[in-house]
């Protein structure tokens, strides 16, 4: 029996039942796609059932405000997944009259849809050979071959996408697609992958020359900077103040008046009254420290509460005023303020 038909036949057993997997719907096939960037399946599949239920046409989620899209990622992370996807939904509908192109060329022409996204739409919703290369592919495939070239660069992506074009079936794309996904994430797995019980082990060069732990091979690693914020978190009677973000990875969300810098407690007071040009009397209550890890950059964050006794006027034009409980229910926030939020609401009990 060939490898095509062995992995098949492992994933007829094997599979998850995954709702994008019932539908031929290019529009729920690409949500899918987008929210499973860098998210497992289980965090993101109540994401995908909220989407699909909120807007169940693509022509739904074009005509959505863009604040509302963000409020429900909220705790997805990377964000500019939202923000492209949207705008991805309005070229759809705008240049598409509402129907989801059915070519790879005008798939990939798409805002935020690269390569892989786009083999992965025209396979499982039209059926065309296109083969999906993604991070589980990467590692089946490395091991099956032996590819020792790092996969991180030119000449190992190139090895892995000449090793997958010989084996790709072309005459089942989406089945054999969704397989060696499947097997990468379950089976063949980063650590103590399944090798025993591995039907594919007579075709595993790794396995026959003891390489599957090394494999698949990245060369250097991405240096982390370590940065700290300080968000000043302003209490007057039941309001707050807020700002939203006007770029980085958390474009459009809103935060807390932010310092990029650790603060004594003489620079917070500086700070704050900076800020405010009113006479306005500052006490500091109590703080909150947390961190948060991101691909390139480890986040150290204090927030600080600060009391005020009067309405304050800001000299910032772009921070206004909400009550305390629309921070993250109305406005979106990054998962970072959100722990804070947390925090409070366990405080608060």
């Amino acid at each position: 029996m060939n490898f095509n038909n062995l992995l098949i036949d492992w994933y007829t057993i094997h599979k998850r039942d995954l709702p994008w997997r019932h539908t031929k719907d290019a529009y729920k096939i690409w949500l899918s796609e987008v929210m499973l960037q860098q998210t497992r399946v289980a965090q993101g599949l109540p994401y995908y059932e909220k989407f699909v239920e909120r807007y169940p046409t693509i022509y739904d989620m074009a005509q959505a405000d863009e604040q509302e899209i963000l409020t429900l990622w909220q705790g997805l992370g990377y964000y500019s997944r939202a923000r492209n996807m949207h705008a991805a939904a309005k070229t759809v509908t705008d240049d598409y009259s509402g129907v989801f192109p059915n070519n790879y060329k005008d798939i990939l022409s798409l805002k935020g849809v690269g390569e892989y996204t786009a083999a992965a739409i025209a396979s499982f919703a039209f059926g065309l050979p296109h083969p999906v290369v993604d991070g589980n592919v990467y590692r089946v495939i490395s091991r099956m071959f032996a590819i020792k070239e790092p996969i991180n660069k030119p000449l190992g992506q190139k090895a892995i996408r000449a090793a997958v074009s010989e084996i790709f079936d072309t005459k089942r794309p989406a089945l054999f697609n969704q397989a060696i996904m499947e097997f990468g994430a379950l089976h063949c797995t980063p650590k103590n992958p399944l090798c025993t019980s591995c039907p594919l082990q007579d075709n595993c060069l790794a396995n026959e020359k003891g390489l599957v732990n090394t494999l698949p091979h990245k060369q250097g690693k991405t240096k982390v900077k370590s940065v700290v914020h300080s968000y000043l978190y302003f209490q007057h009677k039941e309001n707050t103040y807020i700002e939203k973000r006007k770029s980085g990875i958390w474009q459009n969300l809103h935060q807390f008046p932010l310092t990029e810098e650790n603060l004594t407690l003489f620079e917070l007071i500086e700070n704050a009254n900076l800020l405010i040009e009113n006479k306005v009397s500052l006490e500091i209550g109590p703080s909150f420290s947390t961190t948060h890890l991101l691909s390139h950059r480890k986040i150290t964050a204090h927030f600080y509460t600060i009391y005020l006794d009067k309405k304050p006027i800001f000299s910032k034009s772009n921070i206004f005023e909400i009550d305390l409980g629309q921070m993250g229910a109305i406005y979106p926030t990054s998962v970072l303020t959100q722990k804070f939020l947390n925090q409070q609401k366990k405080d608060d009990k």
